[in-house]
């Protein structure tokens, strides 16, 4: 579509033929944003685009989705209306414990058929389980039985949670279905929120994030399409991932042209530049009357003696050679002659560099066949002093590990990774009355200088290297910000405006769903789930519930070795009398007994501690509670002090109600006596300026700052993430500075 500019010919680059390729490279990204603004539309939204002739759908109407089930009727309605009248023929398979199928095999596309499957879906009704093994036979076996026979076909699973069999068993299934023919099966998944604990369980569970992640691993097995969308817009798919490779394709491709273009002008302009001097009339080179062009080292007295004795033939009537007066250097005027006077020690370490300097240097003198004009050449060259030389890469982690943001902090912040803004400040301007370490006078006409704090400094990197640390600041900030998302338990969803600020901002939405917004990130294998359940937390316990067992799912399933759950209010329940080992099995049971959780009573938390530091082999403890304990809290602290002294377990507390400035306190010091951390949920309010924050940037200066955060977590990370920006908004200014010096620096004109 455009030609690669590495392709071209160094002969053939000039200003004039890589404009247009720049133009194409335009052309082609608008192009890209408009056709991913289709796919955002109608019932490409849902469905993503059906490419295929021949057509089978196959809807969950699982007991889960009975709440949701106008919505799954509407969104059949826009596919049969928008993608399905110009197919070849279709069918469409409903599916819970059982299935149920509009026709027995595929039928030709008609007006009346269409008007007769919208009729069918009307009368649907959501009940049991997920079957989705038995659906897919259903239209593998029966719709496509002649699948080798025909062209262009394809299975549009359309479901909202995971299937009731295991997936690795669909995938082999799948890929064997779809092996040797044009059969493909596509997944459009809609997340429609976590199931409520007052209805009956699924039969098996898997939070948002992992159901995406193994249907995606069905589509790979059988070469379809995964297509990810909820209420909030699209979180992803491989239709806009497609596009979305080849916009970055594209910038890449501009920038390299733009570089190329500004490259060649500037080469221009200093071919044009030292064509121009040679018309002008050299100037005769005179060893004494010019000795600056020479750039000799000046002599010492004794060699200056030597060096006249060695000329002059009389030298023996020569009279003594008076010794030179002292002059001050550059600016330094307040050294007096005296001080200026060198010591023994001060002439011996003289002598050893000049005669090192000397072994690494030597000049030739020559005259020229041009009349008295001398030239000069190294016979041995200086030995080069060492550069600073600027990283070109950063090392962050892709992928985000398991651990509280202070570690997180200690591997890759800022400081860790040297981006700290002062490392491109040089010494203090000379003009400044400072102790510090100053710059003599020919800084100040080299060097920008920025005041800082009441102190003038001098800014002593290049352009380039400022552009090069602009660009990995940049680029910690994105991580960092996907850190934070991380933390908030959001997936990363793309939206109308993401791919459009993506390229240049970094910026990315999420969702306000998932166990660390509630319950933080749990660190250690070997934990004790400690959940208030008095009357005060009776208008937080049903969400409190919800989000108890994606922890469970999310978090205690993945990352540890054995759990338990033990809930108090005026007495304590626990789920079991030890820590068990962690199995989809006890997660099971451990999901059914939290929906039978209740409020009342008063709260008794030193009781809960007590029974919790009784268990054999725990490490860490999470309390969540809304509120002070009935007791005394100093007592409270004295007691786990004590149990401390015995066990080394850490207890991370949580609070509901950080208005309780008192109860906040308790469980911050709870907290840090045990080596924990401290978590506060972040409210609806906060989540919603986050996801505007995010969605409308957060790296130019004018973007607004994050909202305070309670918890430990979330605190340092955004003081991380806040330094961050202060020290790229300071590199811009710095780099304005710096392009300001360089255009009002004389440049080559020709006469």
């Amino acid at each position: 579509m455009w030609t690669h500019p590495s392709s071209i010919s160094t002969r053939d680059l000039t200003h004039h033929s890589l404009k247009p390729t720049q133009q194409q490279l335009s052309r082609a990204m608008r192009m890209y944003e408009r056709r991913i603004e289709w796919l955002s539309l109608a019932s490409r939204r849902i469905w993503g685009t059906v490419c295929e002739k021949r057509v089978v759908v196959l809807l969950d109407i699982s007991a889960t989705n009975s709440m949701y089930i106008i919505h799954i009727q509407h969104s059949l309605r826009l596919l049969l209306e928008e993608q399905l009248s110009n197919k070849d023929c279709f069918n469409l398979i409903a599916f819970g414990s059982t299935i149920e199928s509009w026709r027995p095999e595929m039928v030709p596309v008609s007006h009346n058929n269409l008007q007769s499957a919208w009729r069918w879906a009307l009368n649907l009704r959501c009940r049991g389980s997920r079957n989705v093994l038995s659906a897919l036979r259903k239209a593998v076996e029966v719709d496509f039985k002649d699948k080798d026979k025909h062209q262009s076909q394809g299975i549009y699973l359309f479901t909202g949670g995971i299937p009731d069999q295991d997936m690795p068993t669909l995938s082999a299934y799948m890929a064997e279905a779809c092996g040797g023919c044009d059969l493909q099966l596509n997944v459009c998944l809609f997340y429609v929120g976590e199931p409520k604990m007052d209805t009956t369980p699924p039969a098996r569970y898997a939070s948002h994030t992992d159901t995406a992640a193994a249907y995606k691993e069905v589509t790979r097995a059988a070469g379809g399409r995964f297509h990810w969308f909820g209420d909030t817009g699209i979180y992803e798919s491989d239709d806009i991932n497609s596009i979305m490779s080849e916009m970055e394709k594209a910038l890449n491709y501009s920038q390299k042209c733009a570089f190329l273009m500004a490259s060649l002008k500037n080469h221009s302009g200093k071919v044009l530049g030292s064509s121009a001097l040679p018309k002008e009339k050299p100037k005769t080179l005179q060893l004494r009357s010019q000795p600056k062009k020479l750039c000799p080292p000046r002599p010492t007295v004794p060699l200056g003696a030597r060096m006249s004795i060695k000329d002059d033939p009389d030298r023996e009537k020569s009279p003594p050679l008076k010794s030179l007066k002292w002059r001050p250097l550059s600016s330094r005027v307040g050294i007096s002659p005296a001080a200026a006077q060198p010591t023994k020690e001060g002439m011996m370490e003289l002598r050893r560099k000049t005669k090192s300097r000397e072994a690494e240097t030597s000049l030739l003198l020559f005259y020229t066949e041009k009349g008295n004009d001398v030239g000069s050449v190294y016979k041995k060259y200086p030995q080069g002093r060492g550069l600073r030389r600027t990283s070109s890469s950063i090392d962050l982690p892709r992928k985000d590990t398991v651990c509280s943001s202070q570690e997180w902090v200690a591997k890759y912040g800022l400081k860790k990774l040297k981006l700290e803004i002062s490392r491109c400040m040089g010494p203090n301007c000379t003009h400044q009355k400072s102790g510090q370490r100053s710059a003599s006078a020919k800084h100040c006409s080299i060097f920008p200088s920025v005041e800082i704090h009441g102190v003038v400094r001098h800014i002593q990197w290049t352009p380039r290297e400022m552009e090069v640390y602009i660009r990995h600041l940049e680029k910690v900030l994105r991580r960092y910000v996907q850190r934070l998302q991380w933390l908030l338990s959001g997936p990363v969803l793309c939206s109308r405006t993401w791919y459009r600020q993506s390229m240049d901002r970094g910026v990315m939405m999420t969702a306000a769903s998932g166990s660390r917004r509630l319950f933080g990130t749990v660190l250690e294998s070997k934990v004790c789930i400690l959940l208030d359940t008095s009357g005060s937390m009776g208008p937080y316990l049903q969400q409190v519930k919800t989000e108890l067992v994606l922890l469970i799912w999310e978090q205690l399933r993945k990352c540890c070795d054995s759990f338990n759950l033990l809930s108090f209010a005026e007495s304590f329940q626990s789920w079991q009398d030890t820590l068990v080992e962690t199995t989809d099995a006890a997660c099971h049971e451990a999901m059914q007994w939290v929906t039978h959780l209740q409020a009342q009573g008063s709260t008794s938390i030193l009781q809960a501690l007590l029974k919790a530091f009784s268990f054999h082999d725990l490490e860490g403890l999470y309390l969540l509670t809304d509120g002070k304990p009935d007791t005394s809290c100093s007592l409270v602290l004295n007691e786990v002090q004590k149990l401390r002294e015995k066990r080394d377990v850490k207890v991370h507390t949580i609070s509901l109600n950080c208005s309780d400035r008192a109860a906040v306190e308790f469980l911050r010091k709870l907290a840090s006596f045990t080596g924990g951390r401290y978590h506060c949920p972040v409210g609806e309010d906060t989540l919603s300026k986050i996801h505007s924050l995010l969605t409308k940037g957060f790296i130019n200066e004018k973007d607004p700052t994050l909202p305070p955060f309670e918890g430990d977590d979330l605190r340092i990370l955004a003081q991380e993430i806040t330094k961050a920006r202060s020290f790229l908004w300071q590199a811009q200014s710095f780099r304005s500075q710096l392009q300001k010096k360089n255009d009002a620096e004389p440049k080559v004109t020709l006469s």
